[in-house]
This record gives structure tokens, C-alpha cells and sequence, in this order.
């Protein structure tokens, strides 16, 4: 099996303006283009590869709202509100 793009050592910082009052973690990803499909974000989520705030998170639809800090791999994405 192939290496995984997401264990990677290169870390990349990401900011997601929020303009509405949440979003899906699943679609957050998918948004970012951190995973192929909305089942691949759900799958990466299931996996258990997700972290919000540091803790582990397998709620595929976790609404997220602001200040939230998610980490998938190398990359780590700031939520901010607007």
C-alpha cells in the first residue's frame, strides 16, 4: 500500500473564513480540497486521522463555528468567524 499523502512531514497552516453560522467538518475538508470527495472526508474522519482542539473527533457532520483549531496530517486549519 502506498504511503498516505496525509502523514507527510511537511505542515501547512490553513485559515477558513467562516461566512456562515457553521460548517460540517466533513465539508471543511472537502472545501479545502484535504480530501477528494465528501466520502473521502467522512472516511478520514472515521479512520480516526481528525483532530479538533485536540481531541480526537469521529462525528463525521461536527458543526464547527468558529475558533476552532481541526489538524488532519501535517495540515492544521484555523476556523475563524467573520
Amino acid at each position: 500500500m502506498a504511503p498516505s499523502r496525509y502523514a507527510r512531514t511537511i505542515m501547512a497552516e490553513h485559515t477558513f473564513p467562516l461566512t456562515r453560522p457553521h460548517v460540517a467538518l466533513c465539508d471543511l475538508l472537502k472545501l479545502l480540497a484535504l480530501a477528494d470527495s465528501g466520502g473521502h472526508a467522512k472516511t478520514l474522519i472515521a479512520e480516526g486521522l481528525v483532530t479538533v482542539d485536540g481531541k480526537l473527533e469521529t462525528r463525521k457532520t461536527r458543526k464547527l463555528t468558529g475558533g476552532e483549531v481541526v489538524r488532519l496530517g501535517g495540515e492544521t486549519i484555523r476556523v475563524k468567524a467573520t
